[in-house]
């Protein structure tokens, strides 16, 4: 299993707005535009497959209608997640996990694989997540984060050498402690939350920070110099140094 490698920039939901989000074709985008990582999200179905998809239920990203965790992967692998986007993306499916840690691996990429639980499943989906993760992605650098400290819980247990990330929306004032108890790598946050508090306690812990999803260059830039490690975003044409080794 590979170091997670705290690349600069990681591409949000495989191909930030260039690519229907939680694709294949996402994933290649961002390895055309030389991104080194990308982020993307896993669910899992009625039959406990894990796939990647963000929102619970079907109707924004596909054809399908009502909740991803009452369909079988056989059922949602029919399901169009391209034409939303647009109409050239039309007939791209809803990809399995090992399909997306196979191309990373195909392509040079970084992971960083957001676990989302459909309500009242955390720890399973954890614990497959996590399943999954050692065995089909032992040559991709993979993190494996979260909003689920449940969820967290079981990849601690499953597949303790995963590097693990504590997700926050707005951190609360005791994070620190939180994503320590956890074992984590790293804290993930909105960009617009973090506070120079924040940066203070991450750089004295030796914790990784990582924030999304910025997509204006100039911020990206700030965040980067004032010591945040990876920044997640949507503007994948838009990022400095695109290209560069450092990505």
């Amino acid at each position: 299993m590979d170091a997670w490698p705290l690349p600069r920039l990681i591409a949000h939901r495989g191909g930030g707005a260039l690519a229907p989000e939680n694709t294949l074709a996402g994933i290649r985008e961002a390895a055309r535009r030389a991104y080194r990582a990308v982020e993307f999200d896993v669910m899992l179905s009625a039959d406990g497959v894990p796939v990647l998809i963000h929102d619970q239920v079907l109707e924004r990203t596909t054809d399908g209608h009502g909740r991803v965790c009452d369909l079988s992967f056989a059922q949602l692998s029919q399901l169009d997640a391209g034409r939303r986007f647009a109409p050239r993306f039309a007939g791209e499916p809803i990809p399995r996990f090992d399909q997306a840690l196979e191309l990373c691996h195909s392509l040079g990429l970084a992971a960083n694989v957001e676990i989302k639980p459909a309500g009242g499943t955390d720890r399973d989906t954890g614990r497959v997540v996590a399943a999954w993760a050692a065995e089909f992605g032992r040559d991709v650098p993979i993190v494996l984060s979260s909003f689920s400290l449940a969820a967290l819980e079981e990849v601690q247990t499953t597949a303790p050498d995963l590097p693990r990330g504590v997700l926050f929306g707005d951190p609360p004032l005791d994070w620190l402690g939180i994503v320590q108890a956890a074992g984590a790598l790293s804290m993930h946050c909105a960009w617009t939350r973090l506070r120079p508090v924040d940066l203070a306690a991450a750089r004295s812990a030796g914790v990784a920070l990582v924030t999304y999803t910025c997509n204006d260059p100039r911020e990206v830039e700030r965040l980067l110099e004032a010591g945040v490690s990876s920044v997640i975003t949507d503007a994948l044409d838009r990022m400095p140094n695109r290209g560069a080794g450092d990505l």
